[in-house]
């Protein structure tokens, strides 16, 4: 007989197969820690991707809308953002608010003054009693008598000014001038204006250089359409003085 090879039982279930172990790649705790942050990188690479897959009017036809970072990522993205907390309102009582009123009136005041001031102080001292007007007779003789004033001729009705700052002393009708004004000037002098059609002011108005206090005219003794206008120094009664060098003192040239 010949001899059979018997081997250990240890060796023949050795040699017979078993069912076959799942083994599958082990997966180190710094791969799965890395995982958000791939996760995140694969959302964006993906969003270029579709970006240009429209750009070129490629439309894939499972393309599906990509998942929020936040549902990837999970409770790891909550507390990205914040809300802004809202300011709280603030409040001032009546009381206070009336006071700061009058601050702001008070402001305004002062500086209603000191603009007020700065205009006065660059206002003429004194103005043409008439524009545009030929000197037709002077501060000098004339037919034998003396004329107490100057002549200055224009169109009629053309506006008469008075000459400087004052009050109006009378305004009516005048021997001689049909119609007269005469103003106290805060020079202490008077101005006389003759001869006009139309008297805008009345007695008791105050004035300033330049206003506007009648129309020219030619009533009273007169030959023609003109302004006699006289200067009284020191008042009414005072000594009549020549208007041109009352008027180039105050640096006005007729």
């Amino acid at each position: 007989m010949g001899s059979r090879h018997v081997g250990s039982s240890r060796t023949r279930e050795s040699a017979v197969p078993g069912p076959p172990r799942a083994v599958g790649p082990r997966r180190s705790r710094a791969t799965l820690r890395r995982r958000p942050a791939a996760l995140l990188a694969a959302v964006v690479v993906g969003g270029v991707a579709a970006g240009l897959m429209g750009v070129q009017g490629v439309t894939p036809a499972t393309a599906q809308e990509p998942a929020a970072v936040s549902d990837l990522l999970g409770s790891d993205a909550e507390g990205l953002t914040e809300d802004a907390e809202l300011t709280p309102q603030v409040a001032i009582t009546e009381v206070e608010a009336q006071a700061r009123l009058a601050e702001v009136a008070a402001s305004r005041a002062q500086r209603a003054a000191v603009a007020q001031a700065a205009a006065e102080a660059a206002a003429p001292e004194a103005v043409l009693p008439i524009r545009g007007a030929r000197m037709t007779t002077c501060f000098c003789m004339r037919w034998g008598v003396m004329h107490w004033g100057v002549d200055l001729a224009a169109p009629k009705m053309t506006p008469e000014y008075a000459a400087e700052d004052g009050v109006v002393l009378r305004a009516g009708e005048a021997s001689g001038f049909g119609q007269a004004v005469y103003i106290l000037g805060a020079s202490g002098d008077v101005t006389v204006y003759g001869h006009m059609e139309k008297i805008l002011v009345s007695p008791g108005d105050v004035v300033t250089a330049g206003d506007t206090i009648a129309l020219e005219g030619s009533r009273g003794q007169s030959t023609g359409p003109h302004l006699h206008f006289e200067v009284h120094q020191g008042g009414m009664n005072g000594t009549r003085v020549d208007p041109v060098t009352w008027l180039r003192a105050r640096g006005v040239d007729i």
